[in-house]
């Protein structure tokens, strides 16, 4: 014990330890978003606005052995070896928890920075699904909250229409009747599968998370019940029943996870879709507004609420990045980054966050396009051309003009409309580009330099 105890003291004067746990909504990325950001932090050739790397006081980057022998390790040299090989693919994204370590050996700056020998600064990486950090919120409600709100929810807008099945077996439940497995089951997967299809749809709040990603506990008790209309809870009933496997998915899922490792994060980011939404339509943007809260109100518990004792310490900074900025021509960067700063304001307001110092901002963590200038029907249009991941084709993408006010997009999504105005948003899927890495570069990006400056930039002074 005593030599841990010294081992940590060590660790926190003479080598300290950023921990940055890294998640993402549905399809935003995530893995990509790590792999890249090593690759660039390791070769930091293509880093102009990352500080510590401009400046040269970066003198060694290197991967080390990760501290906590029971996570698995972020498979970094497979990830990277698809993105960037041959044949370069997307790589599977990761459904756990895993971790690695990146040590940067920095020269220490100011007056007397010729006096003080260099140090070593750890970045942990712990990477984890963006689905658990949506369950945060289920620790402050009881069971018959959380179902009022999960029913709610169901019924807004085009939500109503998957979860059509679902409600219309609730509908034919008697929830104060003898348990019974079998409807049990039954309302269980009809409630799994209206979460999968609205992920599926752009949706982003998508809770409980674990019951998209089962694991080893598919089909347990504990990922065995669903929302209810309000019961009398008498005993052996089904409410009673789901009402105490909730409180067991509280227990046995989500406090562990965030006792044991989100309550030892210092830097959070945190990677949105926000294209996908847009595409999608207003209502998934409203949803992704609302998830967006959800997550900074998981802090404001962490803090001040009922559930201090899960964490730790305070998160010092948190990112909202908005991914695949390389499907928009640069024009139009800084609108989708207007956007995200909105919708991050509307939510610091409605989840009362005014100490953790926040950002958004709009990145691409692989630059998968080039951009192109093209005439149709007496316009010019501002594209990006790259290789279409389902036919391995070239294709030319006009996304549709974001508008300069984000409040054109936030403001019709919080109307609940079912669709924009006077436009309509494309996506097209792109794959990874062939590319060539000179001796000191890092794969192509856009700001993820900026990104780990504000991450982890003001550590390494």
């Amino acid at each position: 014990m005593a030599e841990t105890a010294a081992d940590g003291v060590n660790e926190t004067l003479f080598e300290p330890v950023i921990r940055l746990g890294v998640t993402g909504l549905s399809r935003s990325g995530k893995t990509v978003f790590i792999t890249s950001l090593v690759a660039n932090l390791l070769d930091r050739g293509r880093m102009p606005q990352f500080g510590a790397a401009a400046q040269g006081k970066i003198i060694a980057a290197f991967l080390q052995p990760q501290p906590d022998d029971t996570i698995p390790r972020f498979d970094y040299e497979t990830h990277l070896a698809a993105m960037t090989g041959k044949n370069p693919h997307w790589p599977k994204s990761t459904r756990s928890i895993s971790q690695l370590r990146l040590s940067l050996r920095v020269q220490p700056s100011g007056i007397i920075s010729g006096l003080r020998s260099p140090r070593t600064v750890h970045i942990d990486i712990v990477d984890y699904p963006g689905e658990w950090l949506l369950d945060l919120p289920l620790l402050d409600q009881d069971f018959a909250q959380w179902s009022a709100q999960a029913i709610a929810l169901a019924n807004m807008g085009k939500r109503a229409e998957l979860a059509a099945n679902w409600f219309a077996q609730m509908k034919d439940v008697d929830v104060d009747a003898r348990l019974d497995e079998t409807v049990a089951q039954k309302l269980a997967k009809s409630f799994t599968s209206y979460l999968i299809t609205s992920r599926e749809a752009g949706f982003s709040a998508c809770a409980p998370g674990r019951f998209l990603m089962p694991g080893d506990l598919q089909g347990s008790p504990v990922l065995t019940f669903a929302p209810l209309p309000i019961g009398t809870g008498k005993r052996g009933s089904l409410y009673r029943e789901f009402a105490r496997r909730f409180e067991a998915y509280k227990t046995k899922i989500i406090r562990p996870f965030f006792k044991d490792h989100f309550a030892r994060i210092d830097r959070q980011v945190v990677l949105v879709d926000a294209l996908g939404a847009i595409h999608s339509g207003p209502q998934a943007v409203n949803d992704l507004r609302n998830a967006m809260v959800d997550i900074l109100s998981c802090y404001r518990l962490g803090q001040n609420g009922l559930f201090a004792p899960l964490f730790g310490k305070k998160v010092e900074k948190i990112l909202f990045a908005a991914t695949k900025a390389d499907h928009l021509h640069h024009k139009q960067h800084n609108a989708l980054s207007n956007i995200m700063q909105a919708l991050l304001r509307d939510a610091k307001d409605r989840a009362e966050i005014k100490s953790v110092n926040t950002a958004a901002m709009a990145i691409a963590s692989l630059r998968t396009t080039v951009e192109e200038t093209i005439q149709h029907d007496g316009e010019t249009l501002d594209c990006v051309r790259g290789t279409l991941l389902d036919t391995g084709k070239q294709a030319v993408m006009y996304p549709g003009e974001l508008p300069e006010d984000p409040m054109d997009i936030v403001s019709i999504a919080k109307q609940g409309a079912t669709d924009w105005l006077d436009n309509d948003y494309a996506i097209m899927r792109f794959a990874p580009a062939d590319i060539t890495l000179k001796a000191g570069d890092g794969p192509p990006h856009i700001r993820l330099d900026k990104a780990a400056e504000f991450l982890v930039g003001d550590r390494l002074i």
